[in-house]
């Protein structure tokens, strides 16, 4: 790297300042020893001057090319970050200015990665919210455009058609529902009304809610729970809405005569331990460490069919990790897959309004 016009008169200052020392203290020298002769004074203050202008060029001249280089790659957006051996030095200005240099690119790095992730998020958030929506759409326009061509004159397809379009405006109005509810969540307006509340009443609740459904599949629920478990603290809503998402996916992805058994136990970390198991068709191994990314589906064509928006157990990790819990998922194909959580065990001023 080329130094600028500032960087050589800095130098030459340096070395100007450096022969001017020389040369008056060999002066000095020279009056006092006359046996050195005073032509030779002017010529050492000359190389003293000439060997600082060179030291300090070369030694400053690496590190301030490495400095640039650094700079130059912020800029562009592709710092790649010196290695120990090149950042190693003394311990000096330019050594602390290489190292700001360093965490700035870093920095700078890791927010243009963090856009670059958002950025691919957002295209795939839209592409796959574009077809969540139109799938159902086009389903409604088609049954309705059947309808208009002659299909109400047969009470029977008229019937079926209408049951059709009818569930697929339903299916839109869950999407709408949880996309909803996942702009809450992005917006970071997911709050939380902590309190004490009976787990048991709860699961209760929610069995009861979904016994229909679970009847109509034939599919048996169970529930497991100890009879004498201490309150939880948390959003006793907000778990509903757990809860109900687990247990309803435990029956739709289930067999007929197949059980679901929703139970909860005590830990001796005074953690209640919810786990919802059933013994239906299990997910693949590879498919599920994705189970709760945004319209993520293990059967593409069932979960359509049965109404799922993808959304649900995303939405579920958001609420659990707001508690400080987490989703738990164990499973195998054909032997049917338990999801779990922990809630804590309420204390203190939790106790004095429990629900």
């Amino acid at each position: 790297m080329a130094f600028g016009p500032l960087a050589h008169r800095l130098l030459l200052t340096l070395a100007l300042g450096a022969a001017g020392t020389a040369g008056l203290a060999l002066g000095i020298l020279a009056a006092l020893a006359p046996g050195i002769p005073a032509w030779s004074v002017p010529i050492c203050a000359a190389l003293t001057g000439a060997g600082t202008y060179g030291m300090a060029y070369a030694l400053l001249r690496r590190r301030l090319a490495a400095a640039k280089r650094a700079v130059v790659q912020i800029a562009s957006g592709s710092f790649e970050p010196p290695g120990q051996e090149n950042t190693r030095g003394r311990r000096d200005e330019l050594h602390a200015l290489m190292q700001e240099i360093v965490q700035a690119g870093l920095r700078v790095q890791r927010t243009l990665r963090e856009r670059e992730r958002l950025e691919h998020y957002r295209r795939e958030f839209l592409g796959n919210v574009s077809h969540e929506l139109k799938t159902p759409i086009f389903s409604i326009r088609g049954f309705a455009d059947t309808l208009l061509d002659g299909a109400l004159e047969d009470e029977a397809v008229r019937h079926s058609f209408v049951q059709k379009i009818q569930h697929n405006a339903v299916r839109l109005g869950n999407l709408a529902e949880d996309l909803a509810e996942v702009a809450r969540i992005e917006m970071g307006e997911l709050t939380m009304t902590m309190e004490a509340f009976s787990l048991q009443h709860l699961m209760r609740e929610v069995a009861e809610s979904t016994e229909p459904l679970a009847a109509s599949r034939q599919v048996t629920l169970r529930q497991t729970t100890a009879q004498a478990l201490p309150l939880v603290r948390g959003d006793r809503e907000r778990i509903r809405q757990v809860l109900s998402n687990l247990v309803d996916n435990a029956v739709k992805y289930n067999r007929a005569g197949g059980q679901v058994e929703i139970g909860a136990r005590l830990l001796p970390t005074k953690q209640i331990k919810v786990s919802v198991a059933d013994d239906g068709i299990g997910i693949a191994p590879e498919h599920v460490g994705r189970l709760t990314e945004r319209f993520f589906r293990a059967e593409p064509s069932r979960s359509r069919r049965e109404g799922g928006t993808g959304l649900g157990l995303a939405i579920v990790k958001h609420i659990l990790n707001a508690h400080g819990s987490q989703l738990m998922i164990e499973s195998r194909m054909g032997r049917g897959s338990t999801f779990g959580f922990s809630l804590p065990v309420a204390t203190g001023s939790d106790l004095a309004h429990p629900h």
